[in-house]
């Protein structure tokens, strides 16, 4: 892999009201999505993993990843996905919603625990952040990710909701700009 495209980073967009609801697989086990406050050790665990993938998928000025801090800001919505048994409390996933004006949003921290991968978690979480945008009135929700093979998968879940690659946007216009 050459040291260009290690640093190619990707955006995504879709309008509010034109992203589908594509994806086939039932969810298994059945998820209950929540706010979080990001003090539990579960989330932090996840969240560290997170950062840490990153890191060994981007250059350090490509990574644009949230950390703990920052997903406490006003402006970030952060949920958490849990495994919905009496009998379990398992985590399963997590992502956030950031606004960046009253009319366009930006999803981040989109994970899933390894070991419920493919079994239909970051579908349940987007659309939960996609409803969210629809109920604040967004026009418009975008997303960063990267063109490595790692982010594949998730490349795949976006357009099978109707995102579709765009121009930077937000603070990304400022990397590009910078570089």
């Amino acid at each position: 892999m050459s040291r260009r495209e290690f640093g190619k980073r990707v955006t995504h967009s879709c309008k509010v009201e034109e992203h589908r609801k594509k994806s086939k697989r039932a969810v298994s086990p059945a998820v209950k999505i929540k706010i979080d406050d990001l003090r539990g050790d579960a989330i932090k665990q996840l969240l560290q993993e997170h950062l840490e993938d990153m890191h060994r998928y981007s250059p350090k000025q490509s990574v644009h990843a949230l950390n703990l801090e920052q997903l406490r800001k006003p402006e970030v919505t952060f949920w958490s996905a849990w495994e919905d048994d009496d009998d379990n409390n398992e985590l399963l996933g997590c992502g956030a919603l950031k606004e960046l004006s009253p009319e366009h949003g930006e999803i981040k921290s989109m994970r899933t625990v390894s070991s419920h991968l493919g079994r239909g978690v970051a579908s349940a979480i987007l659309t939960h952040i996609l409803d969210e945008a629809k109920r604040r009135n967004y026009k418009r929700v975008s997303l960063e990710t990267g063109s490595q093979g790692a982010f594949l998968p998730a490349r795949r879940l976006y357009a099978k909701f109707g995102f579709k690659e765009c121009g930077p946007f937000g603070e990304y216009l400022r990397t590009v700009t910078a570089s």
